[in-house]
């Protein structure tokens, strides 16, 4: 019985996810979290076999935990579980140690097939990240206007509450906003999202 752990900070996505695997008969889920931090302490008491990983978690990115989770439970197969489709996000994940990578909107049959392929030591990615990678097709992340406008705020050197309050919007949705951007471009800090944002074009 292979053994998977959810990180997803969607309770109804891992709930659900929960249902799909334990149906299946053949692997079972022995814990969800819903942050980094939990994932942490998640991995410290009962280390799965094959860890389904989000990207976008409330306090921090799933790719940036990638090599501390290969440092400390090498054993573990990280299959990255998210909606994020542009191939720069895919490469960054793959090169930060995940051993798979799949999108929230594959079949349930294809999520079951990247859990064993993975958890025998095998690399999984869904059709379209397969596809993407092996027609190296250079997709350019896409945008909306609020994304944008955020970002030029961000350029301005206004915080995530100055924008809420200049938007009209609530803080954790422009803390989203903030965090949506940071994957698209693949940026590790405001300088580097600036620099690339400009180099785009996009600002």
């Amino acid at each position: 019985m292979v053994k998977v752990a959810i990180i997803d900070d969607h309770k109804i996505v891992a709930d659900g996810l929960e249902r799909l695997i334990n149906e299946s008969g053949a692997v079972s889920v022995t814990g969800k979290a819903y942050s980094v931090d939990e994932c942490r302490k998640l991995l410290k008491t009962t280390p799965p076999d094959v860890l389904l990983l989000d990207i976008s978690l409330p306090d921090g990115s799933g790719i940036e935990l990638c090599p501390e989770i290969k440092r400390k439970y090498p054993q573990v197969k990280i299959l990255m579980l998210t909606s994020y489709s542009e191939l720069a996000t895919i490469t960054h994940a793959l090169d930060a140690g995940a051993d798979g990578y799949m999108l929230k909107n594959s079949m349930p049959e294809e999520v079951l097939e990247g859990i064993r392929v993975t958890a025998s030591g095998g690399r999984f990615l869904c059709d379209h990240v397969s596809n993407l990678l092996q027609n190296h097709e250079k997709y350019s992340p896409e945008f909306t206007r609020r994304e944008l406008e955020v970002l030029r705020y961000i350029k301005e050197g206004l915080t995530s509450a100055e924008i809420a309050d200049k938007l009209c919007l609530g803080f954790e949705t422009v803390r989203g906003y903030r965090k949506d951007l940071y994957v698209k471009l693949n940026a590790h800090s405001t300088r580097e999202l600036i620099s690339k944002a400009v180099e785009m074009g996009l600002i």
